[in-house]
């Protein structure tokens, strides 16, 4: 999957659960709006729309376009 097949996944809302550097994150919805977690201390980005979860979101202060490459789906 290319990451812009996963931004609109992930705007239909399907969620995951991915790995970046053997962490565990987990893409999540509700009614409020979409949320970026990170598993091992439950530490949550949230966001209005899925299109500024991958504007505003950060691992590491960096975007998802910066670390596409390395993420496992």
């Amino acid at each position: 999957m290319n990451i812009e097949e996963f931004k609109q996944r992930v705007a239909m809302g399907e969620e995951f659960q991915f790995y970046y550097k053997n962490e565990s994150y987990w893409i999540s919805r509700n009614k409020e709006g979409f949320y970026l977690t990170r598993v091992q201390d439950s530490y949550s980005q949230s966001f209005k729309t899925s299109e500024e979860l991958f504007r505003e979101g950060r691992i590491e202060k960096k975007t998802f376009h910066e670390i596409w490459d390395e993420i496992e789906i």
